[in-house]
């Protein structure tokens, strides 16, 4: 269920990665590709008075999977941001709880 949520980043950049970002993660969770979702946020940055461009900044959330999956993880997006020749962008971490998420008004926990 990680869901990526790309900022600062174009659709089309995205489309570019989605394939390969998405195996490659899904093998290193050992989960199926159709448990990840990519969201693109359309957003206007403003600095002094002008529109600016972002920064690029990717949101994952997801349950817990220890520190080293998760520095794996990031290091998948960092590597296949940087193919798309995105030279620096920033990926943080929002955790889910298992007794907090619920599908079909069922808690994961």
């Amino acid at each position: 269920m990680p869901q990526l949520i790309f900022k600062g980043i174009t659709v089309e950049q995205v489309k570019t990665i989605s394939t390969s970002l998405v195996e490659e993660l899904a093998d290193l969770c050992e989960c199926e590709t159709d448990n990840f979702s990519l969201e693109i946020i359309h957003s206007t940055f403003v600095f002094n008075k002008d529109e600016v461009q972002s920064f690029p900044f990717i949101e994952v959330k997801w349950f817990d999977r220890g520190q080293e999956i998760q520095d794996q993880f990031a290091a998948i997006i960092t590597k296949h941001l940087h193919s798309i020749d995105i030279p620096e962008l920033e990926v943080a971490f929002s955790v889910f709880l298992e007794s907090a998420y619920y599908y079909n008004g069922k808690s994961f926990a």
